[in-house]
């Protein structure tokens, strides 16, 4: 098998996944949960196989150096749906709210999705700029603290229906679907804990591709589009974080930023790519 047929796999079994965690709000059956998991984790375990695969691949062209599977944008499309699992199993592991997967999974199933779809899957000798072990660290701490972000961003969607179907019936708890939700103290709580974790992150992989382009290009910042959205990004969430410690921002103002935050973020990872013109232009 190639690694692509793999990640066919993994499509189907992100979006089997996200069905069952869907079905599971709908019929409040843990059962139902539990197997939405393990599919889950199926799918990224399968998913890890065909990024090793893929990674073989790359020594089997002609010419063919191997190197990390996340030099353009259909492998790092691939890249970034591994890490979104990875960081939804370990919360998952860790808090024990099977709801959450309902709105974190469908991230997952639409990247696999597009890449699957849409993507040039084609294998090339990396370009120069790209020849470095910098590209592996780069890549590896941006995606992981945008996954992260992602599913931050889908725990403040959870807060934001939770909430506003509290305030619709009063002040008691929502009953219904709702009722599988965490609580909006927990919902909050994840929210500003995966940004905890993301923002970190996404600050080492700023700093790694500031060396990565020092490298490259010979100055570590040129105020190219991706970099100047890089820091758009980082300045949204260190504001965040900084309006939580300080001020004590949470609840929906917090959801909200957390949403626009991860707006901005797949803006300065796709938008850049795809309609501005710069030194990352390759990464189209």
């Amino acid at each position: 098998m190639t690694s692509g047929s793999y990640f066919n796999i993994v499509t189907i079994s992100y979006f089997a996944s996200m069905v069952l965690f869907i079905a599971f709000l709908a019929t409040k059956s843990f059962g139902v949960a539990r197997l939405a998991t393990w599919v889950a984790i199926l799918g990224f375990i399968l998913q890890t196989v065909g990024i090793g695969l893929r990674w073989y691949e790359t020594y089997q062209i002609p010419g063919g150096a191997g190197y990390a599977p996340m030099s353009n944008l259909y492998e790092s499309v691939v890249f970034f749906s591994w890490t979104i699992l990875l960081i939804y199993l370990l919360i998952e592991w860790k808090y024990k709210q099977k709801a959450v997967g309902a709105f974190v999974l469908p991230f997952a199933f639409l990247a696999m999705s597009w890449a699957q779809l849409s993507l040039d899957s084609s294998i090339a000798p990396l370009v120069p700029a790209l020849q470095s072990n910098w590209l592996t660290y780069h890549v590896i701490t941006c995606f992981l603290g945008y996954a992260a972000f992602a599913v931050a961003c889908g725990v403040s969607i959870m807060y934001l229906i939770k909430v506003g179907r509290e305030e619709d019936v009063g002040r008691g708890k929502a009953g219904g679907v709702l009722s599988l939700f965490p609580s909006a103290k927990i919902l909050d709580d994840l929210n500003y804990k995966a940004i905890m974790i993301g923002f970190p992150l996404l600050s080492i992989g700023i700093i790694t591709g500031a060396a990565w382009a020092n490298y490259a290009w010979g100055t570590y910042w040129s105020w190219d589009p991706k970099e100047t959205w890089s820091l758009i990004v980082w300045f949204i969430y260190a504001a965040f974080l900084h309006a939580r410690i300080t001020r004590g921002w949470a609840g929906r103002r917090a959801a909200i930023l957390s949403i626009i935050g991860f707006a901005a973020t797949i803006f300065c990872y796709l938008g850049v790519n795809l309609l501005l013109s710069g030194l990352h232009s390759y990464g189209s």
